[in-house]
């Protein structure tokens, strides 16, 4: 709420001392009704003085870990003059969550574009790409977005992932159908030094067919190939980003830890997914109509959770273009 009058109150006849206590007494009152404004009152020359506000960025933690909640208009967040505080509280925080929002898809895109660079789906250059399991809504990408019920990060084959994803809710699931997040930045800084420098050097094979498996371990042979035509990427097991800080590079399409026993590999990747995903580093959202949630797709992981794929979920999804390679 924007308080852009000038309001002016004669005390004269007041003592100066009453008039002071009379301006802090309303600053109090102020701040309970304008809690996204800076709300100041003065006294100058024997009046009290209503300074005009300046709106704030209105926010809340969901957990130590991860997550904060935002609760601004869609006219503040669209006007971009939040765009530099959402993105240094995306890095910081991972996900940021904005309760019943209510964006149209023009209104997401162009939120979307207030915070970097626009990335469209490659496959067909779409602004705006409908996450669903229903067939009949999503022909082309039911089948893939199976994957996406299991801890993941987006764009592990290309030299520079996607910055960030925006999910918004159209229609939730009947039952379940969360999504769930883990802070990988967070997830790494916990570790013992002895586990950082044990994981310093290492580097893993990133495979998307390798996802494949999770959902479906006896894929036909067609199936198999064209998860494959993908392709495969190493990676460092660890992501030193510019900022100086590290995060965990994991999810289903991590293979094989190079120069490892497949053994020894699996417990690497599956002892460190166990660990990133614990209560400490993550957060599940429970979806509801015209939510709309960002996540840092450099350093977090996500997954949908279990849900009836005939049931109509709907999401509709924009992606901010990447700024940093892996390495």
């Amino acid at each position: 709420m924007h308080v852009d009058s000038f309001l002016e109150r004669s005390v004269a006849g007041q003592c100066k001392a009453q008039a002071r206590c009379a301006a802090s007494l309303l600053n109090k009152v102020l701040r309970r009704f304008f809690h996204k404004c800076t709300v100041v009152f003065t006294y100058e020359e024997g009046r009290i003085m209503l300074a005009t506000s300046v709106v704030q960025l209105s926010q809340e933690p969901i957990k130590p870990g991860i997550g904060t909640r935002i609760f601004n208009s869609k006219q503040e967040l669209l006007s971009g003059q939040f765009a530099g505080e959402i993105r240094e509280l995306l890095e910081q925080r991972g996900v940021l969550v904005f309760p019943q929002i209510d964006f149209s898809d023009t209104e997401q895109i162009a939120f979307t574009r207030t915070l970097g660079t626009f990335c469209p789906e490659a496959s067909d250059g779409q602004n705006i790409t409908k996450i669903s399991l229903d067939v009949k809504e999503n022909p082309a990408g039911a089948e893939f977005l199976k994957g996406s019920l299991y801890w993941h990060i987006d764009g592990t084959s290309s030299d520079v992932p996607i910055l960030a994803s925006l999910l918004s809710c159209k229609v939730p699931a009947s039952w379940g159908g969360n999504t769930g997040f883990c802070n990988t930045y967070a997830a790494y800084e916990a570790l013992s030094s002895a586990d950082k420098q044990r994981y310093e050097s290492l580097r893993v094979i990133h495979a998307p067919w390798a996802s494949l498996l999770y959902y479906n371990p006896e894929p036909g042979l067609a199936m198999l190939k064209a998860m494959q035509a993908i392709g495969e990427k190493e990676l460092p097991l660890v992501w030193r980003h510019r900022s100086g800080r590290k995060s965990l590079i994991l999810g289903c399409t991590a293979q094989q830890v190079v120069g490892v026993s497949l053994a020894q590999s699996a417990q690497i990747l599956v002892g460190l997914r166990e660990w990133a995903t614990a209560e400490a580093f993550s957060y599940s959202h429970a979806w509801q109509t015209g939510d709309l949630v960002i996540w840092d797709n450099t350093g977090t992981m996500h997954r949908a959770e279990a849900y009836d794929p005939a049931c109509g979920r709907m999401m509709h999804r924009t992606k901010l273009q990447g700024e940093e390679p892996f390495e």
